[in-house]
């Protein structure tokens, strides 16, 4: 902590134009600060204040001091200085909310649901006269079938599903209050979908399947924000129940289990899906769903395998355009990208591209290629003391997904080479003493680029 005092002295000293009085001859500023910095331990200068004026002196010259100002302008420089260095702290970032306040659930009525077959068929034998069930005590007696695997395991015995047995369990899936009931019905279809025994088709028939307008519309209940910039300020102001809520859990499961079927059953068109995978990235960028990060991360996962190679050639460049649309230009862009994980090569495919379309958008659209960017980049004068050194964060990072995540690059050195040349600059331009904010993560992070980068 001293160490760090005397320094800011010392450059308070330079940049204020301090006289030095016991130096041998004269020399200029640089060769002061190159002399302070070299002799600048604990042990080697002591600061004195002697009638308001500050002294930096040696304990071996006889207390002849180096440098000295009125302790008044030190007292403004040090105010000036904390504030630039708490200036980092100021750049938060207020975090993705992907949803905004929530809507009435829509009532279910299903008069059918008391002709089910399994219903009627119970009803008809002799256990009914143990149990009396009446019209009224339906839908709690099959309510206790779904919790207890019974309706599960009638389904797989039938090979069948009633339009009215798959609308009650889907509606208990998205929109039940009882957590008991929503788990036990999400439970009902994945087995459905995904059953332990591989078949080249679902062994069971499905009279109603839910289709994606479903889906989107319990989305739209929850209050999810299908274009979050333009409404960002009603997520501020508007009261109201907000999201997420306790049924997206099961609304994420029982999509991934949707794209996980497609060789048996195609669920969602190649728009839907791309769709579904902008929807995927946000709920993994709202914090309020962290405790739910492997599960999106698999959901993630299952919606871009969904796609052909054909259709994901296409679709990666449309859903990279759309998501960097609706990102911040802020660190909250940075954790849109992060959700993407880069663990297969569909993966990293679209963390580089939604990574290069956020970049273009930081630009204003100025560059059209590759070279572009990178030489806008280059031109940006780091040392500049008004060069925004958050927003030159947050390229760095940027450019770091879109090239190391794409293989594509190494078969272009111009590509690399302008690349080292802008780490370059952010690791060798600006200096330790800096205390700009996000000079030191500029530095830091470039610098372990590169030096990760020569390795390779």
């Amino acid at each position: 902590m001293q160490d760090i005092f005397i320094d800011l002295v010392i450059t308070f000293c330079l940049t204020n134009h301090a006289k030095p009085t016991n130096l041998k001859k004269k020399v200029g500023m640089e060769d002061q600060l190159a002399y302070l910095k070299r002799e600048s331990t604990v042990s080697s200068f002591k600061l004195k204040v002697d009638q308001h004026v500050l002294i930096i002196y040696q304990p071996s010259s006889n207390l002849t001091p180096v440098f000295y100002r009125p302790t008044s302008h030190f007292s403004c420089y040090c105010q000036e200085k904390m504030q630039e260095m708490g200036g980092e702290a100021e750049i938060a970032t207020r975090g993705v909310h992907a949803f905004g306040n929530q809507k009435p659930q829509p009532l279910l009525t299903l008069p059918e649901l008391g002709s089910c077959s399994p219903l009627q068929s119970f009803m008809s034998s002799k256990l009914n006269s143990l149990v009396e069930l009446t019209t009224e005590k339906v839908e709690t007696f099959l309510e206790g079938l779904l919790v207890n695997g019974w309706l599960s395991k009638l389904v797989n015995t039938r090979s069948y599903i009633e339009k009215s047995i798959a609308k009650w369990t889907f509606y208990l899936m998205l929109y039940s209050s009882k957590e008991e009931l929503r788990a036990s019905a999400c439970d009902f279809w994945c087995n459905i979908l995904l059953p332990r025994r591989k078949t080249e088709e679902l062994p069971i028939r499905i009279e109603w399947f839910p289709s994606y307008c479903e889906l989107r519309s319990a989305l739209e209940t929850y209050g999810f924000l299908f274009n979050y910039l333009s409404q960002t300020e009603s997520i501020i102001t508007d009261s109201g129940v907000r999201g997420p809520p306790k049924n997206i859990r099961a609304w994420i499961k029982f999509a991934a289990a949707c794209c996980r079927v497609r060789s048996k059953r195609p669920v969602f068109s190649a728009s839907e899906a791309e769709e579904l995978v902008e929807i995927a990235v946000f709920l993994s960028s709202d914090h309020q769903l962290e405790g739910l990060l492997v599960l999106l991360d698999e959901f993630v996962q299952s919606v871009i395998n969904y796609f052909t190679d054909e259709e994901w050639n296409i679709s990666c460049e449309r859903i990279a355009k759309s998501i960097s649309c609706r990102s911040p230009r802020d660190l909250n862009c940075l954790q849109t990208v992060e959700c993407i994980s880069g663990v297969s090569t569909r993966s990293n495919h679209l963390r580089s591209a939604v990574s290069y379309q956020i970049l273009l958008n930081c630009f204003n659209n100025k560059a059209s290629n590759e070279e572009e960017i990178l030489s806008l980049l280059i031109s940006i004068n780091v040392k500049d003391r008004s060069c925004d050194l958050f927003q030159m964060y947050i390229y760095l990072v940027l450019t770091e997904n879109w090239l190391l995540s794409n293989p594509m690059f190494e078969l272009k050195p111009v590509i690399y080479e302008m690349w080292g040349v802008y780490l370059r600059n952010c690791s060798c331009q600006i200096t330790s003493t800096d205390m700009r904010p996000y000079a030191s993560k500029v530095r830091t992070k470039a610098s372990y680029i590169l030096n990760g980068t020569i390795k390779k």
